[in-house]
Formats: C-alpha cells, sequence, structure tokens
C-alpha cells in the first residue's frame, strides 16, 4: 500500500460507513433487560417544590431522584464548578430542570406515567433576560448581585484620562440571542455494568468530562466510572458539558436497579431542554478624535449563563479576551460578567463565547466607519493586528498577520471596491465585510496546568492504533488525526487504527473543543510518530507523548496578563444581498471568504467546515429566532426554530492563505471554531446598506427588520 502523504486528497474514513447506515449511534444500541428512562423536569423557571405526587408505579417500574443518592455521594455535577444539580431538590431553577428519572421497559408506559406525575411549587418572580437580573428582579439567584462569574483586561492608558482627551465619544449597546445547536443526533446516553464497573456509552464530545462530572454522586473516583463514546451524529459544543447532565441522573439509576439503562432526547426535548449558544449584552464606548481615529475603547460585556455556571467562565474569558477583534486598539479596558437569570443554562456552542463580541466590534466599527464617511474595510485596515502587535492581555502577536493579503483576495473575487462606491445605500442592494479571528486551544495556560494532553500511538506488526481521547463529531478528526499519523510514518492511512474512545483504554488527550483538536492532539500523534518511525525495526510497542508548552510565552491566570493565544485562525468574509422592500426579505446572493488556518491537513474537510460554519454563522444573524418568554422557550420544533438549508444561500467562494504554523502538526491551526465567527457581521453590513437602517441585535428575520426600519 502506498503511504499516505499529508496534502493528498482522500475520502473521509467514516463516509461510507455513515451514508450507508452502517455506522452505530447511540439510539442503536440493545442490551439484554434493558430498561427506558424519561426525564420528569421543572414545569415553572422558578420556585419550591411542596410536594410530588406519584400514580401507582406498575412492578418493574422506578422514579429516582435526589433521594436515591448513596450518603456518600453528593448532588452534584462537577462541571466547571460543581454547582448544577443531578437532581432539583428543594427548589426549581429553569424550566427543565431535572427533577427526577422515571424507568421502566415500556416507552410509551413511561410518556403516560409522567402525565400523571402532578408536582405542586410555590412559584417565584423569575428573572428571564440579562436586564432581569442586572435589576435583581424577583431576588438574586446567585450571590447577592446575580453575578456568577466576572473579569476584566485592560490595555494602555487609563480610560478616563483617553475619555478626556476624545473629540466625542460614540456609544452602542449591541445584542445577540439564544441559538439553539441542531446536531442532527439528539442527545442519548445509556448506563450499564460491564465487567464490575459502571459503565456509560454517550453522544458525547468529552468522554472524560463526564466521568469527572458523575463520579461523586456516588462517591467514587474518576477512574470507577467508564466513558464509552458512541459514533456521535453532530454537537456543535452542546455536548461538551450538557451529556453530564443526562448521564448523572442515569448513573444514581444504574446504582438502584442495575440493569442497562437508556435515554434519548426526542427533538422537541432537545430544543426545549438543552443548552443553547450564551445571549449577550455588550456596550462600547469609544473615544474618537477630531478625524475619527480612535483613542480607545471602553467595554461592559454581558453573557446569559442560566442559574448554574457549567461552562460561562471559560466561555466568557474567550469572549473578552476577543472583545478587540482583529484590531490593535492602542488603550483599552473591558469587563466581562457572567450574569445568572432562569433561562436553561448556557454552555458551548462553536466558536466558545467569541462570536458574541466578534460581532459587537465589527458591527461597532463599521457604525463609526459610516458615521465619518470612510469605507468600512479601509477604516477598519488601519487598526489590523500586525506580527509583534501588543494584544489586549498585554502579551503580543507571535505570528504573521496575513489580514491584508486576505482582504485583497476577497475584495478581488467579490469587487468589494466598485460595489461599495457604486451601490447607493437604502437602495436595496448591499455588500458587506467583515474581519475575524479565533484563538486556538485553551486558553494560557490552559493546556500546560490543567488539561495536561497525552496522546500514545500503539505498533502491532505493521498497523498502528491511535489512543487518544478526542472525538469525532462529524468534523473529520477520525480521517485527519489518521492522515498525520500516516504522513508522519511514511505508511498508508489504511495502516492506521482509531476507534471512538473508550475512558479505560486510552490517555487523557483534553476536550473536543476549542479548536485545540488538529493543533494540540493532532502535534502530540506527530510527535508520537516521529519516534515510532524511528524505531519500527523494534517489534511491537507503544509511544506516549505529553503537552509541551513552547518556552518564553508566559501567562498570568490570577491576572488573565500575557500570550493568551499562541497562534491564531484568522479570516474574513464579504456577503453581498439584495433587499425586498416590500417583504423585508433578504436574499443573499454572493459569499465569499478567506482564511488563515496555517496548513490544511486535508482540503475536502476544510472545504465543508468553511461552507457549513460560514451558512450557520448566516442562519444565526438572519433567521435562527430563539425567544424565551417568562422562562419558556417558545420555539419548540423545526418547524417553528428555522434554520438555513442549502436553498437559502448561494453557492461560495472560498480561498486559503498558507501561514504554517510553528508548533502545529504539519503547519496545521486550528479553524472549526474560526469559520463560525465572522459571517454573521459581514451579512448584518450588507443588509444595514441595502435598506439604510442601522443594526443593534441579532438575529434579524424580517419582522425585526421592519422594526428597524420603522425606527429609522
Amino acid at each position: 500500500m502506498p503511504a499516505t502523504g499529508i496534502n493528498d486528497r482522500i475520502v473521509r474514513v467514516d463516509a461510507a460507513a455513515k451514508a450507508r447506515g452502517e455506522a452505530k449511534y447511540a439510539c442503536d444500541y440493545t442490551f439484554p433487560d434493558m430498561l427506558y428512562a424519561y426525564m420528569i423536569r421543572s414545569s415553572i423557571p422558578r420556585g419550591t417544590i411542596d410536594s410530588i405526587d406519584m400514580p401507582n408505579l406498575p412492578e418493574g417500574y422506578y422514579f429516582i431522584s435526589a433521594k436515591d443518592i448513596p450518603p456518600e455521594g453528593k448532588n452534584e455535577l462537577w462541571m466547571i464548578a460543581k454547582d448544577w444539580r443531578c437532581f432539583a431538590d428543594g427548589d426549581v431553577r429553569f424550566v427543565g430542570e431535572t427533577i427526577g428519572l422515571l424507568v421502566g421497559p415500556d416507552r410509551n408506559m413511561l410518556k403516560y406515567l409522567s402525565e400523571h406525575i402532578e408536582i405542586k411549587y410555590t412559584e417565584m418572580e423569575p428573572a428571564i433576560s440579562i436586564n432581569d437580573a442586572i435589576a435583581l428582579k424577583g431576588g438574586p439567584i446567585v450571590g447577592s448581585d446575580n453575578v456568577m462569574c466576572q473579569l476584566f483586561v485592560e490595555k494602555g492608558k487609563p480610560m478616563e484620562e483617553v475619555f478626556r482627551e476624545a473629540d466625542s465619544v460614540f456609544e452602542e449597546t449591541i445584542e445577540t440571542g439564544f441559538q439553539e445547536h441542531v446536531h442532527l443526533e439528539t442527545n442519548a446516553a445509556i448506563a450499564t455494568i460491564e465487567d464490575g464497573k459502571y459503565t456509560i456509552y454517550a453522544s458525547a464530545q468529552c468522554p472524560f468530562y463526564i466521568s469527572k462530572a458523575v463520579a461523586g454522586l456516588l462517591g467514587l473516583e474518576q477512574k470507577d466510572i467508564v466513558i464509552k463514546q458512541t459514533t456521535t451524529g453532530g454537537a456543535f459544543g452542546g455536548k461538551e458539558h450538557f451529556p453530564d447532565v443526562l448521564c448523572g441522573p442515569l448513573l444514581v439509576a444504574e446504582y438502584k436497579i442495575r440493569k442497562p439503562i437508556k435515554l434519548i432526547f426526542d427533538r422537541e426535548e432537545d430544543m426545549l431542554y438543552s443548552v443553547k449558544r450564551h445571549p449577550s449584552k455588550i456596550t462600547l464606548k469609544t473615544a474618537l478624535d477630531k478625524d475619527g481615529n480612535i483613542l480607545g475603547i471602553d467595554g461592559l460585556v454581558y453573557y446569559n449563563g442560566g442559574p448554574y455556571l457549567s461552562g460561562t467562565y471559560v466561555v466568557l474569558q474567550r469572549g473578552v479576551f476577543h472583545a478587540n477583534g482583529v484590531y490593535d486598539i492602542p488603550n483599552t479596558y473591558v469587563k466581562g460578567i457572567g450574569i445568572a437569570t432562569n433561562t436553561f443554562p448556557s454552555d458551548a456552542f462553536r466558536g466558545f463565547g467569541a462570536p458574541q463580541t466578534l460581532f459587537a466590534i465589527e458591527t461597532h466599527m463599521e457604525h463609526i466607519a459610516k458615521k465619518f464617511g470612510f469605507d468600512p474595510a479601509e477604516y477598519k485596515s488601519r487598526y489590523f493586528l500586525k506580527k509583534d502587535s501588543e494584544t489586549i492581555t498585554n502579551g503580543h502577536i507571535i505570528e504573521r498577520v496575513m489580514l491584508p493579503e486576505m482582504l485583497e483576495k476577497v475584495a478581488t473575487a467579490s469587487d468589494y471596491w466598485r460595489k461599495s462606491k457604486e451601490y447607493k445605500t437604502g437602495e436595496g442592494r448591499g455588500i458587506g465585510i467583515s474581519f475575524y479571528n479565533h484563538g486556538g486551544a485553551f486558553t494560557g495556560n490552559g493546556e500546560q496546568a490543567i488539561i495536561k494532553a497525552h496522546a500514545r500511538l500503539v505498533k502491532t506488526g505493521d498497523r498502528v492504533r491511535i489512543e487518544v481521547g478526542s472525538t469525532e463529531m462529524g468534523q473529520g478528526f477520525q480521517t485527519t488525526l489518521r492522515k498525520i499519523a500516516a504522513a508522519t510514518l511514511g505508511i498508508s492511512i489504511e495502516q492506521i487504527d482509531y476507534d471512538n474512545p473508550d475512558t479505560s483504554k486510552v490517555p487523557d488527550s483534553g476536550p473536543t473543543a476549542a479548536s485545540r483538536s488538529t493543533m494540540i492532539v493532532g502535534r502530540l500523534v506527530q510527535r508520537c510518530g516521529e519516534e515510532m518511525k524511528e524505531r519500527w525495526n523494534e517489534g511491537d510497542f507503544s509511544v506516549e507523548k505529553e503537552y509541551e508548552h513552547p518556552e518564553g510565552h508566559p501567562w498570568n491566570q490570577e491576572t488573565f496578563r500575557g500570550d493568551a493565544y499562541l497562534g491564531y485562525g484568522w479570516g474574513c468574509a464579504a456577503v453581498e444581498v439584495e433587499a425586498d422592500k416590500l417583504t423585508n426579505e433578504i436574499k443573499v446572493v454572493g459569499i465569499w471568504s478567506c482564511h488563515d488556518i496555517g496548513h490544511a491537513i486535508d482540503e475536502l474537510i476544510v472545504h465543508g467546515q468553511v461552507n457549513g460554519g460560514i451558512v450557520q454563522s448566516l442562519g444565526y444573524a438572519s433567521m435562527e429566532k430563539m425567544e424565551n418568554r417568562k422562562g419558556y422557550f417558545k420555539q419548540t420544533s423545526m418547524s417553528d426554530y428555522v434554520i438555513p438549508t442549502s436553498m437559502d444561500f448561494p453557492k461560495q467562494e472560498w480561498s486559503l492563505v498558507e501561514n504554517p504554523y510553528e508548533w502545529g502538526p504539519f503547519g496545521a491551526k486550528g479553524m472549526g471554531e474560526l469559520v463560525f465567527n465572522g459571517a454573521d457581521a459581514a451579512y448584518i453590513d450588507a443588509v444595514e446598506r441595502a435598506l439604510g437602517i442601522t443594526v443593534h441585535k441579532i438575529p434579524m428575520p424580517p419582522e425585526d427588520i421592519e422594526e428597524a426600519l420603522d425606527a429609522e
């Protein structure tokens, strides 16, 4: 078999099995004597539980609640913190909070029984929006002020001094909404006992997260719980921490019943009772001189986290660290606050906190440019970060920044400069442009001090097995990692095995998140392969490597100062629209993008990621409206939560620039989240130009555009 080169175009290794329906998802697993589970959830957003009146349960049916947690266990799921309860006990804090688990052999009977459980509450006034939480509506949910977490960054001179020197101040508040993950496969997990150990099969991104989160429920250690990832039909961040919320109750049920138990969400459950993207409220106050030059920006960033911390702190960090976007703003102060509300907790979503602040800074810069009569692309390009530029965290950009080259590629492909000049504001046609970045891997010292990733290669004869905890969830990682190993070893990809991880058999390579998989885990596999190649003739053996942080890039986790990211992905996108001024419907007629992802390991996978990420971002800006009214999500199905299809947008034109990353495998950087981060702002820029409106929030479906037109 010929060796597989890193630049070879190959068919994805999982493509055939998925296309034929042969891939085995969680719902396809069956075990002898298997039971089913159905969650009993809070039906109010805030209040105390006064009583739970149960119907008579038939023989073989069970109701599992906090009372079934053993004395040595604690009613908590260990995510970033241990505040999210496995079962609500005494009170409830959001609609959909797990109160109990019905378990039995017939799913229809479970649904019938669930409808006959009567839970009586004393309701309390909920805080639903960020403004509600700031105003302490109904009293504090967390602490005395609803602040779950906060941090700040500052750069340059004190802002009081900057604003004293300013000729004018431009201030606005920009908001973003909830977004539903809409992974093709809904949330699912199965608990059982195998070889004397509690074992959980889960559709999940981060198997080691689950074992850490749930072990304390039974007073066990993480190693006592085995997690086996099943083929996962999409995640986008929605299966990073949220599988803990399924697996915790299942583990307690397994402890009591000791038979295999399966829990599968239907689509309505997945939409109503799962985590979303954090809504945000971002106020930017910019000091300007008489010519419109930026002297400094003061920012206040709120993310709606729901009543439990979950991933809000790390999501907020990334949002704050990306608050200046791709721009070198001389003086900056940005404060970020994760605020508690009585909505379903928010968690990771593609972009991991960066899309909210990137949209805000892009839109804000565009509005300043228009105020002073500048073309937005020309104005923004004055402030592009460069190699050695100081970052918002007082670190430095340590790589070449190719934004000027990327702007040239996109502007040429889209004919931006001509169209921007010739299309008259408010006449129904517009072209918009945006610039964005994404820090690769976990922030600061997260990789070296917290995650400490390991990877292992095992050689048996002429075959090599990859052993990592990183997961395939539709993004093509099983293909990418095999390709890295094969190219490093100089063998065929057909000689490489890489199965879904089992935490009892593979080392912990860290979560499949934060655009770190190729950069960090791929590099570990490459390092293992380099040693294995030198020792190839030794027979059967294994090589394991641990992450090593490059020297000379300090980070202070207490003050959030230093080099937050060693490598960034960079992007530029242009979007052209036509507006129907009678119906306010927007038709996208052109999409162009260019990205710097270092070196592309597999351009076919990259192509799919670029197309998918940009369409998902356009949906976020234009149509994916998810409203929470009095604690209840209004959109409950795919018929009323609208996502883009292939019919909604034209064929994309895309390109890459080659800018190899020193510490990535074959020069690769992260890209899965980057490609989401900018098309939303380009779309809104185009819509504003086409209709002559000013937009301060997304999404903007036709009915919201009508409101904006009325406001103008």
